[in-house]
């Protein structure tokens, strides 16, 4: 259950009320006792004696939400006529629509932008595929892709019900970077199938964000349309997550003053974002780092709950091939990445941790340990929410880093583009602003997306993968 009232759990309460004096007072009272947060009151009509208000309420879920409409209910002189739940409304419809960049009011417009017109802008392109970048959206267009098999901390709930989770990507891509974007959701979870569908949908795009797949699956489809298309390929679970949890590493060190080569890190979960974790806190120059799952520390040699993926890791990860649970080699360890399940971090394990310690409990909505609970006891913490400071948010990297990469018309997105656009981020918050409470800018903090962008294009243009001539940029 969420600890503190949501805009994700908010309606929308309708109530008819005579004009006594104290009658609204009643209601607010009600809503509070009951822990809601009212946000706003709105007159949507007075007559008669009668008074009909829209309150705006946030609850911690929907049974909390229930219970506070109950709670209402209960008051004499109030009618509820309507209960409307915020975020059902607006996902009404859908959330994105396509919209015409140039205007269709005449024939001379008609006949420039379909035909007779078009047909020169087909054949430049044919004589020219380079053109496409110029004449198309493939400049601006990234597409979407899930198979709907992981989907947030729903698990396999397929390709339909991820529909809204690809629309709100769309959105993220427009609003923090300016890109198009369009949602792919397929019926198939056979990689194969998955991999051939994107390959013949890619001439239209820019760019490929996979999303919501699966790990092992997720790895191997992501090598293979890397190696297949000539556009870039970036399986966001795996490597947006991995960029800002590196960015805010980078940062927490610097708040307690322990170099990323000495410290000691340890990752509970090994799938598409503990992988992608592991590997990039290693590029940047981490020795010690044990990844861990259900079964414990995995090391080379390892025998049980083992597959290529975890086993390809277990050859870089954990030299001195420590055994043992999570809470055993957490013991002294200087760094705690959580990127499984809630509660599987108690107090006491952290406070065998390292003086200093790092915590990012990374599990939504429940973290892997609450922060409240840890107070005291580890000096960084950090959460996948947006109701604790520090919130690990992957919209910080991939928009920019698709911005970046299109910008240039990358062929690929590297180890080296996510590292450059960790630091980008890290990077925004001075030594003046830097502190145990604010290791990573706001998502919302307009400078992020074109620090990202502009370090992704330079580690391009570096490390070969852009096509686009710098003077042309």
């Amino acid at each position: 259950m969420l600890l503190q009232p949501s805009a994700s759990y908010s309606f929308i309460l309708r109530t008819e009320t005579s004009n006594r004096p104290g009658t609204l007072g009643r209601v607010t009272s009600a809503i509070g006792e009951e822990g809601g947060d009212i946000g706003a009151i709105d007159i949507v009509r007075a007559g008669g004696g009668k008074m009909v208000r829209d309150l705006t309420v946030a609850a911690r879920d929907e049974a909390h939400a229930e219970t506070i409409v109950k709670r209402v209910k209960t008051l004499d002189g109030v009618t509820i006529l309507h209960v409307t739940d915020r975020t059902f409304l607006v996902h009404l419809g859908g959330k994105i629509e396509v919209t015409s960049r140039v205007p269709v009011k005449s024939r001379d417009d008609l006949s420039m932008v379909y035909t007779p017109g078009v047909a020169r802008i087909c054949q430049a392109i044919h004589q020219d595929p380079g053109q496409q970048w110029t004449l198309t959206v493939k400049r601006h267009m990234v597409a979407v892709v899930t198979d709907g098999s992981a989907v947030l901390g729903l698990g396999n709930i397929g390709p339909a019900a991820a529909q809204p989770v690809m629309e709100g990507k769309c959105m993220i891509f427009k609003a923090f970077a300016d890109l198009d974007a369009f949602p792919i959701c397929l019926a198939t979870e056979d990689p194969d199938e998955i991999v051939e569908t994107v390959r013949r949908l890619a001439p239209v795009f820019g760019g490929i964000n996979l999303e919501d797949i699966a790990a092992p699956k997720c790895f191997l489809i992501e090598e293979r349309l890397r190696s297949e298309l000539d556009i870039p390929v970036m399986h966001d679970d795996q490597h947006g997550t991995a960029v800002v949890v590196l960015a805010a590493l980078k940062n927490a060190l610097k708040v307690v003053g322990k170099p990323i080569e000495q410290v000691r890190i340890i990752i509970s979960g090994v799938g598409a974002a503990g992988v992608a974790t592991a590997r990039i806190v290693m590029a940047a120059g981490a020795r010690h780092v044990i990844a861990c799952d259900r079964s414990g520390a995995i090391y080379a040699g390892r025998s049980e709950n083992m597959n290529a993926y975890k086993e390809r890791l277990a050859e870089t990860t954990n030299l001195q091939r420590e055994r043992g649970s999570l809470q055993t080699v957490l013991r002294g360890a200087d760094v705690f990445i959580g990127l499984s399940g809630p509660g599987v971090v108690a107090p006491a394990d952290v406070a065998r941790m390292a003086g200093d310690a790092i915590v990012f409990a990374l599990a939504n909505p429940i973290p892997e340990v609450q922060p409240e609970a840890i107070i005291g006891v580890a000096r960084v913490v950090a959460t996948g929410r947006s109701d604790y400071p520090n919130q690990i948010n992957n919209s910080l990297a991939f928009p920019g880093i698709f911005r970046g990469a299109l910008e240039v018309q990358a062929t690929d997105i590297d180890e080296q583009m996510k590292i450059a656009a960790a630091d980008a981020i890290a990077g925004l918050i001075g030594p003046d602003e830097l502190n145990e409470e604010y290791i990573v800018p706001s998502m919302f903090d307009r400078r992020v997306a074109e620090a990202v962008a502009r370090a992704t294009r330079e580690a391009a243009y570096a490390s070969g993968v852009a096509r686009k001539p710098r003077h042309q940029t």
